[in-house]
């Protein structure tokens, strides 16, 4: 690895994938409504978007906002959103802030990082995503499982708790490039720096990565 700062090279890293990835975009579908947004994201996690996408129109067309979901039937809900997994945990997540958008909020998803994160089943992660892609706004970086993995992959930090992992990239990487993190890490984490074996010697950032040619502690041949 060349000698460089870790600062010198986030920036680098950024830029090499956003060579690769010049059209990194979110992959869940939504039509820009902020409330269809937040559902998708709530129940994206642990699956697939490509899972979500299947089950959002379905949900959407019986229950279009959050007055109609507040007054759902829950196994009805549960029965739509069953294929994403962890229905029961993520219908109450819905559905709870579903009544909290319409009992605190006069039915519009709020559009800070503090009232987004009051809302059931929404963490950092889910408000920065929000915020970012419904309302415009960049407060910092969505650490979800290929971002987590790539951080420390690459270096760039060693802490265990995602909101310190958004910190330490929110120090090193330049404010402009935060939105582009966590598209340009997923795209990256899926086609090459996948979690149990990674394709090093096709990976672009090999000569900038700490733990290339490594896999849970074993090296692979180069």
């Amino acid at each position: 690895m060349p000698e460089m700062t870790v600062e010198t090279r986030a920036r680098e890293i950024m830029r090499r994938l956003g060579d690769l990835y010049p059209a990194a975009h979110i992959a869940l579908d939504h039509d820009g409504d902020p409330w269809h947004l937040l559902v998708a994201v709530i129940l994206s996690a642990q699956t697939t978007d490509v899972g979500v996408n299947r089950v959002t129109p379905v949900l959407f067309a019986r229950f279009p906002g959050p007055r109609e979901l507040a007054a759902a039937d829950i196994l009805e809900v549960e029965d739509i959103v069953r294929p994403t997994g962890f229905y029961h945990n993520k219908t109450k997540s819905i559905m709870g802030s579903a009544r909290m958008v319409i009992a605190e909020f006069g039915g519009h998803v709020p559009d800070t990082m503090d009232d987004l994160m009051r809302l059931p089943g929404v963490a950092r992660k889910t408000a920065n995503i929000v915020i970012s892609n419904a309302f415009g706004r960049v407060e910092g970086i969505a650490v979800d499982t290929h971002v987590f993995r790539l951080a420390h992959r690459l270096g760039l930090s060693g802490e265990n708790d995602p909101n310190k992992v958004e910190r330490d990239l929110c120090a090193l990487i330049p404010r402009e490039e935060w939105f582009h993190v966590n598209y340009r890490f997923i795209d990256h984490g899926r086609a090459v720096c996948t979690a149990k074996r990674p394709i090093c010697g096709a990976c672009a950032l090999s000569d900038l990565c700490p733990s290339a040619f490594e896999v849970l502690g074993w090296r692979e041949s180069a």
